[in-house]
């Protein structure tokens, strides 16, 4: 019996972290996590013992930790990274924008100096669309220019990519994702961001719920069909299966063939946007959930927030056809599953 790849996972207990984990094992691999559980709850260890049916290997501790992560290689040696550890939230990274650049770009180089120190190079990054900052034209594709970027938050992302495209030692799958929302469809695993959430969907749910006493919407004076922002929305399963997909890239013969041999049409850096091509509203989200669970949203319209851009969603033709991956669940599984999840909490 062939043994199982290790697949090194940083953030691994973090929303989307902590989905690609169960997906990695389906699909053969196993798992090695690191979180520091700045944004994550060791409790998710224990749901995904019980979903995975064995305690996966965890490690609390910080990428930024340089001694730490060379000896989480020479423990075990994982043949790729999927690198999720980073502060995520725009409106955060305004307020504090030294603490995204020391964890999301400083933690990125750390990372990078151990895994060519111990011979491993291939990683899928988790990047974001806010690295097309205000796009001109919508949808955007992946040869659409970045833009300046919008918050702090963006800006780390545009960085870590430069980053990465100049360590051309390393193989790396980009996946530039759109919004995550949902959660496992047996409400184990989940979003559960610590202290008042950043983020829409997790925000809603917690006010539906009477956690908190209104969703404010902020901006109603866009130049869109409602007036509110419009964003993509991606079910985090699918975005899950979309790690899975560029790792199994990764390790495809053809490819690693191709490399070796220095072939130019072969980049050592790819970018998949990952997302439903499809935009929604903030106030088209609402009406979904309301509809999709029959709960009623006390939310009202606010100003605008420092760092948001007006609307963006994901031009997806490359990715259906180089990963052969696409997006299987729709906005109302989104919204059942999210509010599944947040009343199983």
């Amino acid at each position: 019996m062939t043994a199982k790849r290790n697949i090194l996972v940083t953030g691994g207990l973090g929303f989307i972290g902590s989905h690609t984990v169960l997906c990695l094992n389906e699909a053969g691999y196993n798992p090695i996590i690191i979180d520091n559980l700045h944004n994550s709850k060791i409790e998710v260890l224990d749901a995904l013992e019980e979903l995975l049916g064995y305690r996966p290997v965890f490690v609390q501790g910080d990428v930024n930790d340089d001694a730490l992560i060379n000896g989480l290689f020479v423990t075990h040696r994982p043949e790729a990274v999927i690198h999720f550890a980073a502060h995520k939230a725009v409106g955060e990274s305004v307020d504090n924008p030294l603490m995204y650049y020391q964890n999301n770009v400083v933690g990125l180089i750390t990372l990078l100096a151990a895994m060519k120190a111990q011979d491993c190079s291939k990683m899928v990054f988790s990047s974001s669309c806010t690295v097309y900052g205000e796009p001109e034209t919508v949808p955007v594709k992946e040869s659409t220019p970045t833009r300046p970027a919008a918050s702090p938050y963006g800006a780390t992302k545009q960085m870590a990519e430069v980053i990465l495209k100049d360590n051309n030692w390393c193989e790396v799958q980009c996946l530039r994702y759109f919004n995550p929302v949902g959660a496992h469809p047996t409400a184990k695993i989940g979003e559960l961001p610590l202290g008042v959430p950043n983020n829409l969907i997790p925000y809603l749910t917690q006010t539906v719920a009477g956690i908190r006493e209104k969703l404010t919407v902020y901006g109603g004076d866009y130049h869109t069909a409602d007036g509110t922002c419009i964003r993509d929305y991606i079910h985090v399963m699918d975005l899950a299966e979309a790690h899975v997909a560029a790792i199994d890239r990764l390790f495809t013969s053809q490819r690693i063939q191709k490399v070796l041999e220095g072939d130019p049409s072969t980049d050592s850096f790819e970018v998949f946007n990952i997302g439903t091509g499809v935009g929604y509203s903030v106030l088209e989200v609402i009406n979904a959930f309301e509809k999709a669970t029959g709960e009623r949203v006390n939310y009202s319209v606010g100003n605008r927030r420092a760092g948001d851009v007006v609307a963006v969603w994901a031009d997806t033709e490359k990715v259906n056809q180089v990963l052969g991956w696409s997006a299987k669940r729709d906005l109302a599984t989104m919204m059942k599953d999210a509010w599944n999840w947040q009343k199983n909490c």
